[in-house]
């Protein structure tokens, strides 16, 4: 079965990078969002195996994305995507629960491999 993927950026241009990266590589992508609230929605009906989620939105930080997430009951890994690469923030993510942190720009082989390791994990 193919797994399920949210895709969560402010900009068309990384949303549509990103599901073309996932999606030549067998991923389904079944939603995308621009914001933090249709981010949340959206991973409340689709029910996504994973999100890939920007830290800067429009409404909210994705951290805040991510602390929702957390509280509620879904079956769900977070792959943080952000231009903020500071440490203290990789560490916040990682603590709420985030499987990686990749920094933007970052090349599609980053994205591929952590997307993999992430469902490799799954199924160990």
């Amino acid at each position: 079965m193919k797994k399920k993927i949210l895709v969560v950026d402010d900009t068309i241009f990384m949303r549509a990078m990103i599901k073309d990266t996932l999606t030549e590589r067998g991923f389904e992508v079944v939603g995308e969002a621009a914001n933090g609230e249709s981010a949340i929605d959206l991973a409340h009906s689709l029910k996504p195996d994973l999100i890939t989620l920007d830290n800067v939105l429009p409404d909210m930080l994705g951290l805040e994305v991510l602390t929702i997430l957390s509280k509620s009951n879904l079956d769900c890994k977070v792959l943080m995507i952000s231009a903020v690469g500071q440490d203290s923030m990789k560490r916040k993510v990682m603590e709420l629960g985030a499987l990686a942190y990749i920094v933007k720009p970052f090349n599609t082989d980053q994205l591929l491999d952590e997307v993999n390791r992430a469902f490799a994990e799954n199924a160990a």
